[in-house]
């Protein structure tokens, strides 16, 4: 419990500690954001891609391609302009990765997470209530 209250205080940080230092950061956020404008999807750590999320959506005059492509696409939207997946784990560190994109773009779809699987834990309860609920009505009818 000391562990999470310690990690939801700031102790005044405003900003996540990525890379090597402040310069560090900011070169890294600018390279996630221009592979973001320029190929419209990027696959990176969530943390990394949660800090990018809010540049993303102020920059529409980075580059000309904003103003040829992007701009006209989100010219009647005011906000929320990129759209952020959790994917699966990366396999070496298992660090929480993501998928962000730019609403409308040419790019197929990502698959949506299947959350009412089977072989949740909710799932399984309800199927055994189902299945005690139809021996009891058997054995009632007979």
């Amino acid at each position: 419990m000391r562990l999470s209250v310690c990690a939801a205080i700031s102790h005044g940080r405003v900003f996540r500690r990525m890379g090597l230092g402040p310069e560090s950061r900011i070169h890294l956020l600018r390279n996630l954001l221009t592979g973001l404008v320029r190929h419209e999807r990027i696959e990176a750590p969530w943390a990394r891609v949660d800090e990018m999320r809010g540049y993303a959506e102020k920059e529409k005059d980075l580059i000309p391609k904003l103003f040829q492509v992007l701009a006209p696409r989100y010219k009647d939207q005011n906000g929320g302009y990129t759209r952020m997946r959790q994917i699966p784990n990366r396999s070496l560190d298992r660090a929480k990765m993501a998928v962000i994109e730019y609403k409308g773009n040419c790019l197929p779809p990502l698959p949506l997470p299947r959350r009412d699987s089977h072989l949740t834990l909710l799932n399984q309860l309800l199927q055994g209530l189902r299945q005690d609920l139809s021996q009891s009505q058997e054995a009632s009818n007979h």
